[in-house]
């Protein structure tokens, strides 16, 4: 495929260590447009390998907005089903820069590895010196070896590598929308995760047009009620939690927002250092980034402080554990203190809930925000299901399309076809929702 795409999907063996390349079929993203849709029918097609598929979305890293964000799909542990999980912050763009439009990860290695993707090159490597490190020692040591500082890594701790069913892969240092005990599969084929940098360029087939869409719905988002809202604490207060909005407000430092997303859904706080301090601090880590609204509101329904809460998080990024069910699963164990909670996540057993209906991430939580609520109408859960569906399939960051009823179908169609010459009608859409639901 021309446009929006570097039209390579990537097979990699990890039994063999074997690479090959595949074309991105130009029939394939008519029919299934793109993202989670051909992702599923990748891990279909290589069902006998126990794939793992890395996906981006049709318009991942371009600049109509929102699109931050790549794909994980699976069948789950938790779920046993096929289901999705969405790859943010800027790794979701490095992705798409790397030079694969896909990477279908199949078989199991012997011994630890992971995968090296840069400038459309892949290579399997030798992860034994890394292996039995957590998330943030091993994100920093490919980092130097590498010699690059701008390296993204999706990557498993402990957790994953001793098979826990709360494993969770991680971006960088931290969190991620695993939900579904991803990080487990990737300890089972002794993968310790995937390292992307690129500098891969997107062509789209009528650019003029592309950004001019873009920028005209841009401008529609600022116009919006979303205006003066940002980061963790008013996502908590949209979803019905505005006293844990007040919680966290004392140890908030900043907001970040992930790639070409006209919102900060992160927050960084501080933990050892004044919040309120501008200058940088002589502590080399004095706080923590907030990625995963729910396990930040799964620590305070247990009744700690937000600096506990967000001491928790930082453990559980540090061990590759999804922290929304260490939270659950400490609660139901009676768990109260900071501490003994800290002492016990790499022991933590059982499967958490999962809302929704399991394909995709409640890492998004599950109900309208925002201006969305009006939108959903009389049935959200199923609004929400289908919002989803689109943002996977396009790339546009999961939480961002549950609350900006301006990013619409009718848009992503359009821009998409201008971007790539090829004509997708609401129907198509229609069609590859379903294969993704049904």
């Amino acid at each position: 495929m021309d446009y929006l795409s570097a039209d390579k999907v990537l097979i990699v063996d990890l039994g063999t260590s074997e690479v090959t390349e595949d074309d991105l079929s130009e029939d394939l993203v008519a029919e299934k447009i793109g993202g989670a849709a051909i992702a599923k029918q990748l891990c279909e097609e290589h069902a006998d390998g126990n794939p793992i598929v890395i996906s981006t979305g049709l318009l991942t890293g371009t600049l109509f907005p929102a699109t931050a964000a790549s794909f994980i799909t699976a069948v789950s542990p938790v779920t046993g089903k096929i289901s999705h999980c969405p790859v943010t912050l800027k790794v979701g763009l490095e992705i798409q820069y790397s030079g694969f439009d896909y990477i279908v990860l199949k078989g199991a290695s012997e011994t630890p590895v992971f995968l090296w993707v840069h400038d459309g090159i892949a290579d399997v490597t030798d992860a034994a010196d890394v292996w039995g490190k957590d998330v943030w020692d091993t994100t920093e040591s490919w980092r130097k070896t590498m010699g690059d500082d701008l390296i993204q890594t999706l990557v498993i701790g402990k957790a994953g590598e001793d098979g826990s069913d709360i494993a969770q892969v991680c971006c960088n240092y931290w969190a991620s929308g695993d939900r579904f005990g991803f990080g487990k599969l990737f300890g089972a084929k002794k993968l310790k995760g995937l390292a992307f940098r690129g500098m891969g360029l997107l062509e789209a087939a009528d650019a003029p047009e592309f950004v001019e869409l873009s920028l005209d719905v841009l401008e529609e988002i600022k116009e919006s009620g979303l205006a003066g809202t940002h980061g963790i604490g008013d996502l908590m207060a949209a979803a019905g939690h505005p006293e844990a909005k007040d919680w966290l407000a004392p140890i908030v430092h900043r907001h970040s927002a992930c790639y070409n997303t006209p919102y900060a859904t992160n927050t960084f706080v501080f933990l050892d250092a004044d919040p309120k301090q501008i200058e940088e601090t002589d502590n080399p880590e004095p706080g923590f980034l907030v990625t995963d609204m729910g396990a930040l509101l799964g620590f305070h329904k247990i009744g700690l402080s937000a600096a506990e809460a967000c001491q928790c998080l930082k453990a559980c990024a540090r061990y590759g554990i999804d922290g929304a069910a260490a939270a659950e699963l400490s609660l139901a164990a009676g768990k109260s203190t900071a501490s003994e909670i800290q002492e016990s996540l790499l022991g933590l057993s059982g499967k958490a809930t999962v809302a929704g209906a399991g394909t995709f991430s409640p890492w998004c939580p599950v109900q309208p925000l925002f201006d969305a609520a009006e939108e959903a109408g009389g049935d959200p859960s199923a609004w929400w299901e289908r919002r989803m569906a689109v943002s996977y399939i396009f790339g546009i960051h999961p939480i961002f399309a549950a609350m900006c009823p301006e990013i619409t179908e009718e848009d992503l169609l359009e821009v998409a076809g201008i971007g790539t010459e090829i004509e997708f009608a609401p129907e198509t859409l229609d069609k590859a929702i379903a294969g993704l639901t049904g």
